[in-house]
């Protein structure tokens, strides 16, 4: 049987980083350097489905700052 047709029944976090760009990352792991825990947790899919509620403006932070200066100066 392939990996990919396997059950994942792993526990993950959902995990943002300083651009607030969102990702999954597996609980049992160390949190990687720049990323902090956002605070939701579960099931590979319902982690997904949190991150497709909350992220719903895919430019990273610093885009959407210089987009709003830019805005703001015209």
């Amino acid at each position: 049987m392939n990996q990919d047709n396997k059950e994942d029944n792993r526990t993950y976090k959902v995990v943002v980083n300083h651009e607030e760009q969102y990702s999954i990352w597996p609980v049992y792991k160390e949190i990687p350097l720049g990323w902090k825990d956002a605070v939701k947790s579960g099931l590979k899919q319902e982690c997904l489905d949190y991150i497709k509620e909350v992220w719903t403006d895919m430019r990273p932070l610093s885009l959407r700052k210089k987009m709003q200066e830019s805005a703001a100066q015209t």
